[in-house]
């Protein structure tokens, strides 16, 4: 069996790769990677290194060839662009006749209104119409996107926040990897779909949790989407991005990372990391 993973040097991706070399031999894994070079420290234990890049279908085409099941793990960059590169993906797997593929969605992509969610339903789709028996890992939100703001709160800034009320299923990316492990290296995951969230918490529930961790009260800002905005650009984000991140804000005030799920448990044997602890991580990491 052959298990080939895409964007293997990513950060996601490089704790996919690792989870699974655990539980199958190196000889079984493959990489898919835009920049071998990246990659010469999995070639060193065994792992077999494949050039492919999304833009590029040809290459895709060799990447994927003799592969038995495939992690599409989504790629960054505007909506537009992530379609086009999924497409050519799916495209390269059925014509590598691929037989199982899992893709890294987002939380009820199919009606979810996060500006992110047109990429994974067309993505899903695709994949649907391609026949190959699937897997929708459908990733909730992970709790490494908020480094900035706990960095923020450890040089003495408060947590802003234009989300109000609306809560998130936060869960480490390791959480992630190691579902995305489960189901390529297992059986019985042909056409599923599962929704991974940590148990769902508010802006201020999460604040709440840093403060303990940290030792300190952390008071939390809310603030309305201009002001928000007014504020990431003041902290240096890229202007085209603010819009993003105040998109991301609005889409959890209207509750669509609000997702109570026990998929974690399923293939995990076990909850997502309490966000305690990983936020103990990710602060011992920064320091």
């Amino acid at each position: 069996m052959k298990i080939l993973v895409t964007g293997a040097t990513g950060k996601l991706g490089s704790k996919v790769v690792e989870a699974l070399l655990k539980v199958v031999p190196a000889s079984d894994l493959a990489v898919s990677v835009r920049n071998p070079e990246k990659a010469e420290g999995l070639k060193n234990r065994g792992v077999e290194v494949r050039q492919g890049d999304f833009d590029h279908p040809e290459t895709l085409n060799t990447a994927f060839a003799e592969v038995d099941r495939l992690l599409i793990i989504s790629a960054d960059g505007d909506n537009e662009t992530r379609i086009r590169q999924h497409s050519n993906a799916v495209a390269a797997a059925k014509e590598a006749n691929v037989k199982f593929i899992a893709y890294t969605s987002v939380g009820n992509a199919s009606e979810s209104s996060l500006f992110l969610a047109p990429v994974h339903r067309a993505t899903e789709e695709a994949i649907l119409k391609t026949g190959i028996p699937y897997c929708f890992l459908r990733n909730n939100w992970y709790l490494e996107n908020e480094i900035g703001s706990i960095q923020g709160v450890m040089a003495g800034a408060p947590w802003l926040t234009s989300a109000g009320t609306g809560k998130v299923g936060w869960a480490l990316q390791q959480d992630y990897a190691e579902a995305a492990a489960t189901v390529l290296s297992g059986n019985g995951f042909d056409n599923t779909i599962f929704e991974l969230s940590g148990e769902p918490m508010s802006q201020e529930d999460l604040a709440a949790s840093l403060g303990a961790v940290l030792g300190k009260e952390v008071a939390v800002h809310q603030v309305d989407d201009a002001t928000y905005a007014d504020a990431m650009k003041g902290a240096g984000v890229p202007d085209f991005v603010v819009p993003m991140l105040v998109d991301i804000q609005k889409a959890i005030r209207d509750g669509a990372l609000d997702i109570k799920s026990n998929d974690f448990e399923k293939l995990l044997g076990r909850k997502a990391t309490p966000i305690s602890e990983g936020l103990a991580q990710i602060i011992n990491a920064l320091k």
